[in-house]
């Protein structure tokens, strides 16, 4: 046995680290292109790294968006990406190998606080729970699909992973500053996982109330300045961002504009979708270790608090997910460490049927999110489509609102004499009168243009018998356009529009 110690011990410090890496790199590789949630920190990480102090081509200048964000987790994610972009612009690579630099480095921060959680984890409750830990996050879609995506919440999500292993560490003034900063700099919602695990440990005489003014004001000021000083600088006017984000969802509950549901939705929906067989494990944690309770409750206060808001999506609360993950790895810890007895055998072929279904059920939710970002392939099609003999010659390409928002970003783009338009607001029978080469629209038909080709995009599931017992049913959502003026370009042999 002494024999193995160091293999066991190199397996188990970076084992589990390769498993869940190479996911999340699966997940980059095969599904890289990002949606209008992401186009913030997309766009400010591309012109940050391309256009580096000059402010006056940054995107965000053009396209603000409905509210503002922060440029720090962009400028932190840009850093850790710059020598990896820097060898692909010397080595003449596409810009499209930038933005696979910039998700891998994001989800390299993601994965490494998750570690850091992870070995507290195995410090409290051992290995076996640890190994538990690794194979219901591996089995589950959407922590490892959106760890490596630049949303505010992803960012936030690396300071939550630090909090929870600061607080199982013991250091809870730290956990309470990892979450001082994420309220105050990435997700202000992060502010009511802050008050629920504030006030247990205050109940609990783990910190005081002075103890808590004195370690968590200062940083709390530190953070507050940091974000108006980098962000007024940006943005070219004084700005908190996450106040006003706070202001226009919460005080004047906009957000609600952008879809609503029902309180229950996050119990019933998301948290069902993104922890699969873990989330009745989670519940059957809380019966078979009481310790599971101290860390659970202020997480469910924290998904009640947030189901109070009217517009609900699931990466508001996939914070929570690591939580549930813990007290899912105790229970199924429970479950194999008694399975020789009749019924914990019996529950423990039950949790590896879970565990296969749960499996099968990421595998089509990844199947649904490789086709739900058409304009991307649409775009890499038409770069691929439209070289030939007339490459001197400029190639407009408008990109509508539809197009933006589900694929395509600025490092999909390609150099002269490829330029790019993303002005909006523009009728159909307009584009007739304008100059643009071709169109990348939601619209099958446009006056003037040519049809070239369509992209095909998710649009159900479909159950039928026979194997695969689940359908993807796919239809055209993104439609490229030439211009019929430019008869060159639309002669050409188009795979055409069905």
């Amino acid at each position: 046995m002494a024999s193995n110690s160091k293999s066991e011990t190199f397996l188990q410090r970076y084992g589990y680290d390769f498993l869940l890496g190479s996911i999340a790199a699966f997940y980059v590789l095969t599904v890289p292109y990002t949606k209008v949630e992401e186009s913030f920190n997309v766009q400010a990480t591309h012109d940050i790294l391309y256009h580096r102090l000059n402010l006056d081509n940054y995107d965000h200048l053009e396209f603000p968006g409905v509210v503002p964000r922060t440029f720090i987790g962009a400028l932190l994610v840009s850093l850790i990406a710059a020598p990896f972009v820097l060898t692909a612009s010397l080595l003449h690579l596409p810009k499209f190998y930038a933005l696979l630099a910039v998700r891998m480095a994001l989800g390299c921060i993601i994965l490494c606080t998750l570690r850091f959680f992870r070995r507290q984890i195995r410090n409290t409750y051992g290995h076996q729970v640890e190994a538990f830990f690794v194979i219901l996050t591996a089995i589950q879609f959407h922590f490892l699909f959106y760890c490596t995506r630049p949303l505010p919440n992803i960012l936030a999500l690396g300071l939550v992973n630090l909090a929870y292993g600061y607080w199982f560490k013991g250091r809870f003034y730290a956990a309470l500053n990892s979450l001082i900063f994420a309220t105050t700099v990435f997700r202000c919602d992060m502010l009511l996982l802050l008050g629920p695990i504030g006030l247990q440990l205050l109940l609990t005489k783990k910190i005081s109330v002075w103890g808590a003014l004195k370690h968590c004001a200062g940083m709390a000021l530190f953070c507050i300045g940091l974000t108006i000083l980098v962000d007024s600088i940006m943005w070219k006017r004084l700005l908190w961002p996450e106040f006003e984000v706070f202001w226009f969802n919460s005080v004047l509950n906009k957000s609600s504009e952008w879809g609503t549901h029902a309180f229950h939705w996050y119990f019933t929906s998301a948290l069902p979708r993104s922890l699969l067989v873990a989330y009745p494990l989670s519940l059957f944690g809380l019966f078979v270790d009481r310790r599971v309770w101290s860390f659970t409750f202020p997480v469910l206060a924290f998904i009640f608090l947030y189901s109070k808001l009217p517009h609900k999506e699931l990466r508001f609360i996939i914070s929570s997910v690591p939580i549930f993950n813990l007290s899912a790895s105790i229970a199924s810890n429970r479950i194999y460490n008694n399975r020789k007895k009749m019924i914990w055998n019996f529950l423990f072929l039950v949790l590896l049927g879970l565990l296969l279904m749960s499996l099968g059920g990421t595998i089509t939710t990844f199947m649904a999110s490789y086709w739900n970002y058409p304009s991307g392939h649409a775009l890499k099609e038409l770069h691929v489509y439209g070289i030939g003999e007339y490459m001197n010659e400029q190639r407009w390409v408008h990109i509508d609102t539809f197009s933006a928002m589900n694929g395509i970003s600025r490092f999909c783009e390609s150099d002269l004499p490829w330029r790019y338009s993303k002005e909006e607001r523009i009728m159909l029978q307009e584009f007739q009168h304008r100059k643009f080469t071709f169109l990348i629209n939601e619209h099958p038909v446009i006056y003037g243009f040519k049809c070239l080709f369509t992209e095909d995009g998710f649009s159900r599931v479909r159950l039928k018998f026979g194997f695969p017992p689940i359908l993807m049913v796919k239809e055209p959502k993104v439609y490229v356009h030439g211009n019929l003026k430019y008869h060159d370009i639309v002669n050409k042999n188009w795979p055409g529009c069905s």
